[in-house]
């Protein structure tokens, strides 16, 4: 299927902006690697890890939260930014991952999660202390309740993760109190960033980072931060918990957010300027529109956004255009670079995903639509990110127990609808049976969330022998993105195509096209191509499938 030619390394990029083009590593560190056998991933093993990432090829990688958190949500919940939970190490192993990325030329990004912190941090522990009135709770959103006692919420907003956005508090006297603000869980109070010590905060917690030498930020919830001044109802008081990706508009992309991300630009832009090495900030922005999501990556704001739309597009020809002209237009049009996801650690797997159906039994159509979506995606102008497991083609995990769920979207809503274990379940390096070589030395420990036993299938030992394998299918279009002046950073022209099919020219003569129906079409190309997602004989382009091709440039 492929014909690229072996793996020799990194080649140097034509963009002196490392991060326009890059491909970056999603790194769920409780999933990715133990060193220590205790069935949890850590600083140690994301570092053993490395060389497997290096050969792989990515430009990157992104580090979930690893700071001391009480795991309610899984380090999303931050309890202290400036240190690393026990559970994954301590800063001695933090600068040695360091040390080793940097000589590997693997840079680093870290997650900050500056909308809201744990109910266990300091602040908040001292707000409710405090009581009413008190500047304490002013770092957060305390208000009275409605009602004649108090007994109602603020206002009608729901919590993304369910139920209501509001809990109460029992005062320091012992009667009940006022309420506090979480739009995901009780344990993650919302800060209020219209108090100046919460800006204040987050500029020493990215130079405390920056000092550490990490090469940028993936910010957790870009479009929050600030809420309407007066918290007032919300029209549509249901669609945070209808769906956990909808926008509340009182409560989410305020304009004040852009001035953090100016002055957080500023900040990079500060390091930068000491020995010319660009500091990335890549925000999680989820709004209604690619026009809205261009406000955040302007010149002097976020370097970039990730796209979304690409990820919940359907599997059609039309969608998929549609949504790339969209975001080409809009996005690109700012002068910064598209940032491409097919997947992350929120969202069910692709190969579930476009199988239409659930677990391992789909995956025979679902596998063959991510091998195409992911070169179609390494062959478009921008960024790309991976997110840990898709290189091995992991289905998501759809029947875990009830027990062993931990995601607070279930235990809030009893629902399993919209959970994310599935695809948060430890990866699979070697062998035949659980561990699967995740927990180093250990054969029988007990990984954080249960393996299936067909991980084996998936298994890094196995992918790398395999060369029709995801992980060798990934790698080849790497290592040909690096080596092909036309991929990468750049424009996209379209061609002409049969009615299911995307076809498009990338630069001088590289063309990408992919069927997006189920039966063989003729290829927009006619000679063999330099990379396919599955069998692709001359001049045939299979159903579910995409390939490279290079031509004379007169295509």
């Amino acid at each position: 299927m492929s014909t690229a030619p072996a793996a020799t390394g990194h080649t140097q990029r034509t963009s002196d902006l490392w991060w326009r083009d890059a491909v970056i590593y999603q790194v769920y560190v409780r999933s990715f690697l133990d060193s220590t056998g205790d069935g949890i991933g850590d600083l140690a093993g994301v570092r053993a890890g490395l060389p497997y990432l290096k050969k792989l090829g990515v430009d990157g990688i992104w580090l979930s939260p690893f700071y001391p958190s009480p795991q309610h949500d899984h380090g999303y919940d931050v309890a202290n930014y400036r240190d690393v939970d026990p559970v994954y190490g301590d800063l001695e192993v933090f600068d040695r991952l360091m040390a080793d990325a940097r000589r590997m030329g693997i840079r680093v990004l870290l997650d900050v999660v500056p909308n809201h912190c744990s109910s266990e941090h300091p602040w908040f522990r001292e707000a409710v202390a405090a009581g009413r009135g008190s500047y304490e709770r002013t770092r957060f959103h305390f208000a009275d309740g409605r009602g004649e006692r108090g007994e109602e919420p603020p206002n009608n907003w729901r919590a993304m993760f369910g139920g209501p956005a509001w809990t109460r508090v029992t005062e320091p006297d012992g009667t009940p109190g006022q309420w506090y603000l979480h739009l995901f869980t009780p344990q993650q109070p919302d800060l209020n960033w219209r108090n100046p010590e919460i800006p204040d905060s987050f500029d020493a917690i990215l130079r405390f980072w920056l000092d550490r030498g990490v090469d940028g930020f993936r910010i957790d919830v870009a479009a929050g931060l600030y809420k309407h001044p007066e918290l007032p109802d919300s029209d549509d008081p249901e669609a945070d918990e209808r769906s956990r990706d909808s926008v509340n508009p009182l409560a989410w992309n305020q304009p004040e957010v852009h001035d953090v991300w100016r002055h957080w630009r500023s900040i990079c832009e500060e390091y930068t300027s000491r020995d010319g090495h660009d500091r990335l900030l890549v925000g999680e922005v989820s709004v209604p529109t690619a026009r809205e999501h261009a406000l955040y990556v302007r010149p002097d704001e976020l370097h970039q956004a990730f796209f979304f739309d690409l990820l919940g597009a359907p599997w059609d020809a039309d969608a998929f255009r549609k949504t790339i002209e969209e975001a080409m237009r809009d996005i690109a049009g700012t002068g910064s670079t598209v940032t491409w996801v097919l997947n992350n650690h929120d969202q069910v797997r692709t190969v579930t995903r476009y199988a239409g159906e659930p677990g391992p039994e789909g995956s025979g159509l679902g596998s063959a639509r991510a091998r195409a979506a992911a070169l179609l995606m390494l062959a478009l102008p921008g960024a790309a990110y991976v997110y840990q497991g898709e290189e091995l083609g992991l289905p998501e995990v759809v029947d875990l127990p009830d027990e062993v769920l931990t995601d607070p979207i279930f235990h809030r809503t009893g629902s399993r609808k919209r959970i994310r274990d599935g695809c948060r379940v430890p990866l699979p390096w070697s062998g035949h049976a659980s561990p699967f070589g995740f927990s180093s030395g250990a054969e029988g420990a007990r990984p954080w969330l249960p393996q299936p036993d067909w991980f084996a299938e998936h298994a890094t030992d196995r992918a790398l022998a395999d060369t029709r394998s995801f992980w060798h299918l990934y790698r080849d279009g790497l290592q040909l993105r690096r080596g092909l002046p036309q991929l990468g950073e750049g424009t996209l022209r379209w061609l002409e195509s049969e009615p299911e099919v995307l076809a498009f020219e990338r630069g001088d003569g590289l063309v990408c096209a992919i069927n997006f129906g189920t039966g063989p079409t003729a290829a927009p190309v006619s000679g063999t191509p330099l990379l396919s997602s599955g069998p692709c004989p001359a001049g045939v382009l299979p159903g579910s499938t995409a390939a490279w091709w290079l031509t004379d440039g007169t295509s």
